[in-house]
């Protein structure tokens, strides 16, 4: 990414109510239920495109590491858990020479063995994550 670790991060963190405005064509809503935005322990509700139709899943903020610029939301009510016995997203951000780079890790367990792997759910992910490094380049140049 070229956008710095810390503004990307501050983004995923602390900003999560502003994703919705970046990434419109993915994400219409995002909700905070308990807790405080970039707090551990937070319940937060995304309303999504996911293949054409309005998804909506209920994640806790589970971990943050503000050291290592990592974060992860475990699913813990909705639609992907009709699917997956449970599901988990980490991203860590770490910072580069110029900009940062990005990982993302799926941690789930499909509910049965026909269930496909969640390749549409990373892409939206992907998605996202493009639209977040675009606004804070454009926004900081």
């Amino acid at each position: 990414m070229k956008a710095s670790a810390e503004k990307f991060y501050d983004i995923l963190c602390n900003k999560t109510h502003q994703l919705p405005t970046i990434s419109s064509q993915n994400l219409l809503s995002v909700q905070i239920h308990k807790g405080q935005w970039g707090t551990q322990g937070s319940i937060i509700s995304w309303n999504y495109l996911h293949e054409g139709k309005v998804s909506v899943v209920k994640e806790m903020l589970e971990d943050i590491d503000k050291e290592k610029k990592k974060i992860s939301f475990r699913v813990i009510e909705e639609e992907l858990l009709k699917h997956y016995k449970s599901f988990k997203i980490m991203i860590q951000v770490t910072p580069k020479e110029k900009g940062s780079t990005l990982h993302c890790v799926f941690e789930y367990q499909k509910q049965r063995h026909q269930i496909p792997d969640p390749h549409a759910i990373l892409q939206i992910t992907l998605q996202i994550n493009n639209k977040i490094n675009a606004y804070l380049t454009h926004k900081y140049n």
